[in-house]
């Protein structure tokens, strides 16, 4: 298992566009992928979930990823999350 934390830092935080977007990559790997913010843990391929985390801008959000490419998931998933949101 790997995870990192993120303070988020797009004006909005992660609501609809940035977290389709998230969904759309978090779908690239076989690994399963959550969010966790403030105790609420959501899977990264689910938007509704996602959405319903309630992420705003400057707060810190912990992301998972276990599963059989998880090292190269999380890799990819802290390089999208720095350049995207």
């Amino acid at each position: 298992m790997k995870t990192f934390e993120y303070t988020i830092t797009d004006p909005v935080g992660i609501h609809a566009r940035p977290a389709g977007i998230l969904v759309k990559e978090a779908k690239n790997y076989e690994s399963v992928i959550e969010i966790t913010k403030d105790g609420k843990t959501a899977e990264a391929r689910k938007l509704m979930a996602l959405m319903g985390l309630g992420v705003k801008q400057g707060e810190t959000v912990t992301v998972t990823v276990e599963g059989a490419d998880e090292e190269v998931a999380a890799a990819k998933m802290e390089e999208f999350f720095k350049a995207n949101l």
